[in-house]
């Protein structure tokens, strides 16, 4: 049987493992993890979300703190349309972070980003714009277009001189977002240079509905490349979603798909951004502990762990310090559930059950998104004499999926703890 290193992705003129690992946010797919997997010849995925966020993690800058002074009188209230982002400071910090990881960038892969084009900060339009223009001009190799496709994006930035240059993918879930991508993208004269297609099993926010289980990743594939076969479209096609081993990756690749995007099993390596008392949480989860629920303000289901602390939570919405969600009128689903819930409950504490403040949540690390096979985690790793398991490293990972077989998974070798 053969594995993953007997095939390559082909991009432009550069040949790579076919293997590429997605990009988690908040700071999940971290710098680090990128980095290996570029180093390892595949393509790893930094997050552009909540990126002011990351920066005052990692250099102190104060992009939160400022926002939160300059918009603190409008906290009560529960009309968010006065609060913007200073498009200036959002261009600064997404060079930041794409310019850091680049400068460190070495091997034979690639380094993208994944932009959450759901993340429509009160200005959809003007702050996309804005954070792909800065990732371009830090020198990114590629973006992703991901978590709710803005079918205009391309025209966003068709004048940047690295239009034509970078490599530019989308992720899709179904034939009929991929056709109406390309039709709304023609006059631009630029396809895709790949397309993620992500079926029901991904981590996260899900492109489908509450009836995800009905579809199946292979067919919507094959469906795909079969019209794209009869319109003479040639475009490289990644699995996505549900993953696990290498020899899963092995089928995907024997049947066309050009490469593999996978997260879940890098969720608990040491490069990962979560922090390592919650990867013990995704190590010791069970299958059902899993869900897919409709708490995210994003209209979109949404798989998570059930134990994650933000599910419940009533804190007051947190817009002006982030409000990454708010739409191009200053709205967000959560805002409505959490006055609707104070005014059913004046002066006494409560909770909100339908929704979750999203940005204060995932920024820290209390919504627990995962992938439908995270239960197994537990299979790919040993436990230590302090019964927690062991952490893997990103190579480690890269690796087993690289050059396993028979649906085997490699495993650590034993060590003590500290």
């Amino acid at each position: 049987m053969k594995c993953v290193d007997d095939f390559r992705l082909r991009l432009g003129n550069q040949d790579l493992v076919p293997i590429v690992v997605g990009g988690m946010g908040v700071d999940i797919s971290t710098t680090e993890l990128a980095l290996e997997t570029a180093r390892l010849g595949g393509i790893g995925h930094i997050s552009d979300a909540m990126v002011p966020t990351v920066s005052d993690r990692h250099i102190k800058t104060r992009y939160i703190k400022d926002k939160l002074k300059h918009y603190k009188f409008n906290v009560e209230s529960n009309d968010k349309s006065v609060v913007q982002f200073d498009l200036g400071m959002l261009a600064e910090a997404t060079r930041w972070h794409v310019g850091r990881t680049m400068t460190a960038k070495r091997g034979d892969g690639m380094v993208f980003i994944n932009c959450m084009e759901k993340l429509t900060m009160n200005a959809p339009r003007e702050t996309l714009k804005v954070r792909l223009t800065a990732a371009l001009d830090a020198g990114i190799d590629g973006i992703t277009l991901a978590a709710g496709l803005h079918l205009g994006s391309f025209a966003l930035i068709e004048d940047h001189p690295r239009f034509r240059d970078a490599k530019l993918g989308i992720i899709v879930s179904s034939l009929r977002a991929l056709q109406l991508f390309l039709r709304k993208s023609a006059r631009t004269g630029r396809l895709p240079d790949y397309v993620v297609v992500e079926g029901p099993l991904a981590g996260g926010h899900l492109g489908f509905g509450m009836d995800w289980a009905q579809y199946n990743l292979a067919t919507i594939i094959a469906e795909i490349r079969t019209w794209m076969t009869s319109e003479q479209i040639d475009i490289p096609l990644i699995a996505a979603g549900g993953i696990f081993t290498g020899t899963d990756a092995t089928r995907f690749l024997e049947s066309g798909s050009a490469a593999v995007q996978v997260a879940t099993r890098f969720t608990v390596s040491v490069e990962c951004g979560l922090p390592d008392d919650v990867k013990q949480e995704y190590f010791k989860t069970s299958e059902e502990n899993i869900e897919v629920n409709q708490i995210s303000p994003t209209g979109y289901p949404m798989r998570m762990l059930k134990n994650s602390p933000g599910i419940g939570s009533g804190i007051r919405p947190n817009c002006e310090a982030y409000g990454y969600i708010l739409d191009s009128n200053g709205h967000c689903a959560y805002i409505d559930a959490y006055f609707r819930e104070l005014a059913t409950h004046p002066g006494k504490k409560f909770t909100v059950q339908d929704k979750t403040c999203l940005c204060t949540h995932m920024r820290n690390f209390d919504i627990w998104t995962c992938g439908h096979y995270t239960y197994r985690l537990k299979d790919t790793s040993l436990k230590n004499a302090n019964n927690e398991y062991q952490l893997l490293t990103a190579e480690h990972i890269f690796n087993d999926y690289r050059y396993s077989r028979d649906e085997k998974i490699a495993l650590p070798a034993a060590i003590n703890p500290a």
